[in-house]
C-alpha cells in the first residue's frame, strides 16, 4: 500500500478522510448485541474477497508487542508495500497495519487476562481485530468487535482462523453517538486523530460511563491529536511499553504506547 516514504504519509494523511467516514456515519437506533452484528461465527466470507486478502497480506507475529496473536498484515514483503495506493480496490487498509495504541491494549490483556475474564467487551475501531482476539484469548464472555470498513470485518475472520477463535460477532457501523450498549469494557486504540472525531469519542465515552458504568481503556502512542485533547486531563496511565524497532520505523519515531484508563471527574455533567 505504498508504505514507505512520502507514499506512507499519503496513507498516513487519509486518516482525515477516514474520520470524516466515522463522522458522516450516524448512530443507529437503540441496539442490542444481535443487532449490531454483520458478521458471526457461521457467517462466510465472499470467496474473491478471502483470494485477495490471503494474496496480498502476509501471515506475521513478528515486530509486535504481541507475538502470540497472527495477523494478516501489509509488510515490505507485500506486493502492495509500494504500490500506488489508488491500486487497492477496497479502499485505503487501515486495518492492515497493526497500530501502536492497539498493540499496548493488547499486550495489556494478555498480560493481565483478570481485566476481561468473565465480561463483555466492545473493541471500538477494531481494525485487524488484535484487540478483541486479546480479549477472546483472556476469557472475556462476551466480545463485539467494531470498524466502519467491511474489508476490515473480513480480514477479522480470517484473523480468528489463524488464531484457532471461533469468529466474534463484527459490527460494521458507526455506533459512535447511537444508544449505548451494555458494556463492561470499551477498548480503543489509536482512535484520537482528529479533533472531531476526538470529540464526538468524549462525549459518548462519558455517557457509557454515567449510564452503564462501563470501563473505558485508551491506547495511545502520544500523538499530538491526543495529547491535546481535553480528554487526556481525564485520564489515568496505566501501563507503557516500549515499542519493537520494526513498529518504531513504521511509525516514524514514536518509541513508546500507553494504555490509558479514562475516568472523567464527573461523569453525570453535561458534555
Amino acid at each position: 500500500m505504498a508504505f514507505r516514504g512520502g507514499k506512507w504519509l499519503l496513507l498516513v494523511g487519509r486518516q482525515n478522510s477516514f474520520a470524516e467516514a466515522w463522522r458522516s456515519r450516524k448512530g443507529s437506533p437503540p441496539l442490542c448485541w444481535k443487532r449490531y452484528c454483520h458478521w458471526s461465527a457461521g457467517k462466510s466470507l465472499d470467496p474473491e474477497v478471502r483470494a485477495f486478502l490471503e494474496e496480498n497480506t502476509e501471515v506475521t507475529s513478528s515486530g509486535h508487542l504481541t507475538p502470540e496473536i497472527r495477523l494478516r498484515l501489509l509488510t515490505p514483503r507485500c506486493r502492495f508495500w509500494r504500490e500506488k495506493p489508488d491500486l487497492w480496490p477496497y479502499g485505503d487498509p487501515f486495518w492492515a497495519i497493526y497500530w501502536p495504541g492497539g498493540q499496548a491494549l493488547s499486550r495489556y490483556i494478555l498480560d493481565n487476562p483478570c481485566v476481561v475474564k468473565g465480561r463483555s467487551v466492545l473493541d471500538l475501531g477494531s481494525g485487524c481485530g488484535a484487540t478483541a482476539i486479546a480479549a477472546v484469548m483472556s476469557g472475556a464472555s462476551q466480545v463485539l468487535a467494531n470498524d466502519i470498513d467491511p474489508i476490515a470485518g473480513m480480514a477479522m475472520i480470517l484473523n480468528c482462523e489463524l488464531n484457532h477463535l471461533n469468529p466474534f460477532p463484527i459490527a460494521i457501523k458507526n455506533i459512535i453517538n447511537s444508544e449505548v450498549g451494555n458494556w463492561d469494557l470499551i477498548f480503543l486504540g489509536d482512535m484520537f486523530y482528529d479533533e472531531q472525531l476526538a470529540d464526538s469519542l468524549h462525549h459518548w465515552l462519558r455517557t457509557c460511563i454515567r449510564i452503564e458504568q462501563t470501563e473505558v481503556l485508551i491506547g495511545d502512542p502520544g500523538r499530538h491529536q491526543f495529547l491535546s485533547h481535553s480528554i487526556h486531563g481525564q485520564l489515568h496511565k496505566v501501563i507503557e511499553y516500549s515499542l519493537p524497532e520494526y513498529t518504531r520505523q513504521e511509525n516514524y519515531g514514536l518509541t513508546s504506547s500507553i494504555v490509558w484508563s479514562y475516568q472523567p471527574s464527573n461523569s453525570s455533567e453535561n458534555c
